[in-house]
């Protein structure tokens, strides 16, 4: 099988100088489970930390055009294949923002959703009919539900702290100083205002899942929040927001046929279950540690599923361990299994290609294959392993 792989460039500290192709067996095989090899570099980039494919229509036919998240310079880039290993830009970069980390194409191809790490913003980007991104739109910024200190951030459907940024820069260098500190960081509150100085978090987003019937999931790990949204005239319309354990961080989802919506969370290494209620309301439901094993300072990573959609897996970076999960119930009920070494340094990616997982190791620069056992699902030990630079995405190639 073949795999484009994503990862981190100078720009970003990493040794990658694009996105690049990854072989696991022959490249005809349909299963992930033969030997590793990375075979180099097919698009020269600046640290495409995720990538995401076209899923065709009439005029692209799918995985011929590629989307990477270029996390450093902001921005989201096309690629059109043009060869068995070549890529090549398709039109000009379209500006996203801050540490870009996620994109996602929405299921009939007409527009893409940029998730921002480092602004928080949650973009809508139009994608013409040969799949050119362009006219980016940036949807409603989140509002942080616990506000500083725990209290609420805002009033009625106020944003504070967005309309303290818009005030202070309207009001210029002379005059900021009135605006109300509503959107200062802990630290400068603190050195400014003493213990009744107002306290903030920055809005992470981090990951968009296009679910069935027109929604879409995004997550923000800086405000504990899950957002879902409609498509609109006007860009994205937010229809609701679910809270999230307060400094839980929420990072990446899977949707199951069950009709439940897991959430990894990144900081607290658990995984939460949403699900919507008769009326459509998206409610939490269950949650569960990642499982015995997990070490301080741990941080969470991917989440995906086994092809029949009993098993979850999650990526735990620290401890570089792979969490194995069980689907209960109706869905409702995740209870974890085993808690295994990933076999690499960093787990920042993986993906699940029958009854293999192939994990991406971003610090130890090597992608490594483990068994998942058929029984239990868990993962063996490393099959094989190969070397390269920087990975941070997998995609299998269509």
């Amino acid at each position: 099988m073949k795999f484009w792989l994503g990862g981190y460039t100078a720009d970003m500290g990493g040794s990658a100088s694009g996105f690049g192709m990854l072989l696991a067996g022959a490249a005809d095989d349909a299963s992930a489970g033969g030997a590793l090899a990375y075979a180099g570099e097919v698009a020269t980039t600046d640290s495409p930390s995720w990538l995401a494919p076209h899923p065709g229509s009439l005029t692209v036919a799918p995985g011929d055009v590629v989307y990477a998240a270029l996390e450093q310079r902001a921005q989201v880039q096309a690629f059109r294949r043009t060869g068995e290993s070549t890529f090549a830009p398709l039109g000009a970069p379209v500006a996203a923002g801050e540490a870009v980390c996620h994109v996602a194409v929405s299921p009939d191809g007409r527009f893409l959703v940029a998730s921002c790490w480092g602004d928080g913003r949650v973009v809508r980007v139009e994608l013409d009919a040969a799949g050119r991104p362009s006219s980016p739109v940036i949807a409603p910024a989140a509002v942080d539900p616990y506000g500083p200190a725990g209290a609420p951030e805002h009033a009625g459907d106020i944003d504070l702290a967005a309309a303290a940024r818009a005030l202070r820069e309207a009001a210029g260098e002379e005059y900021a100083h009135l605006v109300p500190d509503h959107d200062r960081d802990a630290p400068a509150a603190a050195a400014e205002g003493g213990a009744e100085a107002s306290v903030s978090r920055p809005s992470r987003a981090h990951e968009a899942v296009f679910l069935p019937r027109g929604l879409i999931a995004t997550t923000d790990l800086g405000y504990d929040i899950v957002r879902l949204w409609r498509d609109g005239a006007h860009g994205l319309r937010q229809v609701q927001q679910v809270a999230l354990p307060q400094g839980s961080g929420p990072r990446h989802m899977v949707w199951h046929p069950s009709g439940h919506l897991y959430v990894v969370t990144e900081f607290s290494c658990e995984l939460f279950v949403l699900a919507p209620a008769a009326d459509g309301t998206w409610n939490l439901v269950g949650g569960t540690p990642l499982g015995a094993g997990s070490l301080p300072g741990d941080s969470a990573a991917e989440l995906t599923a086994s092809r029949d959609g009993e098993f979850l897996y999650a990526g735990v970076r620290g401890s570089n361990t792979v969490a194995t999960l069980r689907v209960r119930g109706a869905g409702e009920y995740v209870e974890p299994v085993a808690l295994v070494d990933a076999g690499v340094d960093w787990p920042r990616h993986h993906v699940v290609v029958r009854d293999i997982l192939l994990v991406a190791g971003q610090l130890s620069n090597e992608v490594a294959s483990l068994t998942l056992d058929v029984r239990t699902g868990v993962p063996g030990r490393v099959r094989h392993r190969t070397d390269a630079p920087s990975p941070t995405c997998l995609l299998p190639v269509r």
